[in-house]
Order: structure tokens, then sequence, then C-alpha cells
């Protein structure tokens, strides 16, 4: 087993923090990544297939497909779009590279006191083996609305967005990201998330599928009173990496995040391919202006074969004393003996008490999804995950 974990905790930062990171529409903005810079140091940049160096040229489409309420107001729009770049501006070459070359937007707008019921479904499908694209989706809550979507990531190929949730004053939120996606699917996403006054926002990211998934979100407080909700789930297999970054940046008074993070990782020693790898960086800025914060942010990993490798980064930067409360935990290791041991002293066979065990390590994750044919569906793919472990 091969883990990391460290952690940076800066009151009264001095110099540039991570709020003040280079942004910019313009890819040539941006240098060519390398695997000594900081924010790319465990991606395996050969593996990008071109989309961090511009050698990626966009020869295929995705297709955006969206289920939706009659209430919702669904929009194809181009780059000159006023909306577009409301929730954020890319903050690396690849999500600057997909706002520049993608051939139209998707902007997904529930009504201002519209509380739609039933969830938002959107299907992104990849271009298609060997073929490259890149998009754009927006998703706009309007004052006082209530929403539930699901993104769904499926296909193959190569494959760069940027996405944006914009929740205005009091709106509510609920995105689910599922990138399950084939076997060959490379999918670099980047999330913007601007919240208003009082706005509540619960995001879920599932990786599942796909050869190399990298996810970079970052959420921005607008106004007063908002709440964010980040959370994860993630089971990497051989030949997979899996990779989440985020950034909360508290800026606005009496706010408050929670980001639960949780990951599985498998695979077999005598594998040709590359071992397991998943990656995650937890990064929560406390600004001078943002007194009341109450912010907490946790990454468990749950290592099930040798070789695979889990790094897990939280870092929490604070300018001001004057919060509720500030904390991160990270934890990463096999499963733990004692419940194991509690288990099978109760007559469960060793391979049903890791089934048990991992089941309940996720169950945490997936009850707090408010989705139940998504619950039903992760269920299953955890399932389907632990019968491959078995049959290693």
């Amino acid at each position: 087993m091969r883990s990391a974990s460290t952690s940076n905790l800066t009151e009264a930062a001095e110099g540039v923090n991570k709020g003040a990171q280079f942004t910019s529409f313009d890819v040539e903005a941006f240098e060519v990544p390398h695997g000594r810079d900081e924010a790319w140091r465990f991606t395996p940049l050969r593996r990008l297939r071109g989309l961090h160096d511009g050698s990626a040229v966009a020869d295929g489409s995705a297709t955006i497909e969206v289920s939706a309420d009659a209430a919702v107001r669904t929009e194809t729009v181009q780059r000159g779009d006023d909306r577009l770049g409301a929730a954020g501006v890319p903050a690396d070459r690849v999500a600057a590279q997909a706002f520049s070359a993608f051939r139209d937007a998707t902007v997904v707008t529930v009504p201002k006191g519209t509380s739609v019921e039933e969830p938002i479904t959107i299907t992104v499908t990849g271009p298609g083996t060997g073929a490259t694209a890149y998009g754009h989706l927006q998703l706009r809550a309007e004052e006082l609305s209530r929403a539930t979507v699901v993104i769904d990531i499926r296909g193959s190929g190569t494959y760069a967005d940027n996405v944006e949730f914009v929740v205005d004053d009091a709106a509510q939120l609920t995105v689910v990201w599922i990138a399950d996606a084939a076997a060959d699917l490379v999918h670099v996403s980047m999330h913007h998330a601007a919240l208003g006054k009082d706005a509540v926002l619960r995001h879920t990211a599932i990786e599942l599928g796909g050869e190399l998934v990298r996810l970079t979100g970052r959420v921005r407080f607008d106004g007063p009173g908002g709440d964010a909700e980040l959370l994860g789930l993630y089971f990497a297999d051989d030949g997979q990496h899996l990779e989440s970054r985020l950034l909360v940046d508290h800026g606005q008074p009496n706010c408050r995040s929670n980001v639960l993070y949780k990951g599985a990782l498998q695979g077999d020693p005598d594998s040709a391919l590359p071992d397991a790898h998943t990656v995650w960086v937890g990064d929560v800025l406390i600004r001078a202006t943002g007194v009341g914060t109450d912010t907490f942010e946790v990454n468990r990993n749950l290592v099930l074969a040798d070789g695979a490798r889990a790094d897990s980064i939280p870092n929490l930067e604070i300018e001001t004393g004057e919060i509720i409360q500030a904390g991160h935990a990270s934890a990463t290791g096999r499963f733990d003996d004692l419940q194991l041991f509690y288990l099978q002293a109760r007559g469960i066979p060793e391979d049903q008490a890791r089934r048990l065990i991992v089941r309940g390590f996720f169950g945490e994750i997936i009850s707090k999804i408010p989705v139940p044919f998504v619950q039903e569906r992760l269920t299953e793919a955890v399932e389907r995950e632990l019968a491959v472990t078995e049959n290693k």
C-alpha cells in the first residue's frame, strides 16, 4: 500500500492565498502544465491526450440532452452570451482550452420562485473512441427557486468542459454529477459555483468509470448566509486515475460549508495496467471578510489492494479569528481489523464481512443523495466493484 496525507493550516495568511489564483478565459494566458507544477503534480499528463498542451484538436462532438419539467428553460447559446462565465473563470489551461473551443453551450434555467419536484436529468455523452470534444454547461437557479439536477457523464473518447452553477438569493440547487463512462474516457471538468444571499448548494460528485477523470470544483459566496455541501464518492480499479480538487472561498459573512469525500481503491498486483490512483485536494479559504464562517472538510480512503495509491491533502487558510469553527480531517488505510474481528466473531465469513464494511463506508454518502434511482444505481455499482475484488 502506498499512501500520502498532508495538511496545512495558516492563520492570518501572508502573501497570495488560494483565492487569488490566476484565472482567464484566454488559453494562451496559461503556461503549459508540467509535472513539477503544484496543481498538476499528481496528474499523469501523458494520459491527458493533449488536453493540457493544445495538441488535442476538437475533431468530435459531445451531446448534451436535457429532460426537465416544462417550467424549466433549456437554451443552446454561443460563446458571446453574457451569462457565460457568471459563476467563475477558468483557473487552469485545460478549462480555458475548453472555454475557447466549445461549439455551443447549454444553459438550463429554473425560473424565479419555481419549485421543480422531479429531478432534471442531463446526459452528457462523450465524442467516441479516438475523438476529442469540448463543452460548456450552465445551470441557473433563480431567486427563491428549488431544483434537483442529475448530470450523467457517459460514452468514450476525450472530453473537457466547464460546468457552472449560478444559485441566486434564497435559491436551493441540488446537483448529482456522475462520471460512470466507458473505460477509455478521459474527462477533465471544472465546476464553478456562485452562491447568492442565503443560497443553498448541495453538490455530489461520483467518479466510477473512465480511464482518467479529473474534477476541479470552485465555490464562491457572493452574499451572506450561503450554505454549500460538497459530497464525493469514488471507486478506482486498475488503470484508473480519479482526481478531485476543491476550493471553497469564504469571502462573505455567516456562510457555511461542509465537505465529505470517500473513496475506495482496488486492483490486481499482477495486472499490466497502472495501479489504481486517487487524488483528493481540499482547499478552504476564509478571508478577512468571512466572519461567522462555519466549515469542515473530511476525506476518507479505503485501500483494498497492494499497489493502489491514495493521495489526500486538506488545506485550510484562515485570515480572521471571528469564525464559528473551521477544521479538516483525512485518513487513508485498509480495513479496520476490529470491525472485521467483530463481524467474524458473530459468525460472518471474512469475505461477507469485508463487503459489509465497504457498504457501510459508502452508505453515509449514498444515503444523503435525495434521488432514489441514483441511490439504487450507486448501490449496484458498489456491489459490482466488490464482485470484481472477490474474483481477483
